[in-house]
């Protein structure tokens, strides 16, 4: 038995469901959307590259060490992006949350932070971990403001960490949050999203 296994999540009218090949064509319109792949911070995959991406994800699932999801408009049945908890550490009770992308549509709205609450609370309430946990590249601002804004905490950066898809070297900033910070986090998102229905 998995320590992350199956199942889908879903509020605000955003919906997690399990990464699978019948998700290449929305994926690929999704990554098209903004032409995401051209961000060199981001490991966007082009459209022609969705399928091995899916696998990859599947491949990676198989192994357990990661658990990658299609976000998905309720209302339309959209593929909106994807996401995934990956660096599963079942004896330290300890996941992290990335490999996270959006249509350029949908960013800077409501879905982003949807599907962080519902990972987190899946995260901390259902699978009982210690803490969760984020990496982005020291030059994705944007990742990293929006990190901060779940509540996370900045723990420190890895210097010359991992390659880039042009092939320079990152820096890789790590954060993360205790699940005795989580009760305040899902406060303050619950908060962010009600005021975000409002406007």
């Amino acid at each position: 038995m998995s320590f992350v296994e199956p199942v889908v999540l879903h509020d605000r009218g955003v919906r997690l469901e399990p990464l699978a090949l019948s998700h290449e064509a929305g994926l690929a319109a999704a990554a098209a959307d903004g032409e995401l792949w051209r961000i060199r911070v981001t490991s966007v995959p082009e459209p022609q590259a969705v399928r091995a991406y899916i696998e990859t994800a599947l491949a990676a699932r198989e192994a357990g060490n990661r658990f990658a999801f299609a976000v998905i408009d309720e209302a339309s049945s959209r593929v909106l992006g994807s996401t995934s908890y990956h660096d599963i550490l079942p004896a330290v009770r300890r996941v992290e949350i990335g490999y996270t992308w959006y249509a350029q549509s949908v960013q800077r709205t409501h879905v982003n932070t949807t599907a962080k609450l519902l990972m987190m609370g899946h995260a901390f309430d259902t699978l009982g971990c210690h803490v969760v946990g984020w990496r982005t590249d020291n030059y994705n601002f944007a990742s990293q403001r929006a990190i901060e804004r779940l509540g996370a905490r900045k723990d420190g950066v890895i210097r010359g960490h991992a390659l880039r898809r042009d092939g320079t070297i990152r820096d890789t900033v790590m954060y993360s949050m205790r699940a005795g910070e989580w009760p305040e986090a899902r406060a303050q998102l619950i908060y962010l999203l009600e005021r975000y229905t409002q406007t």
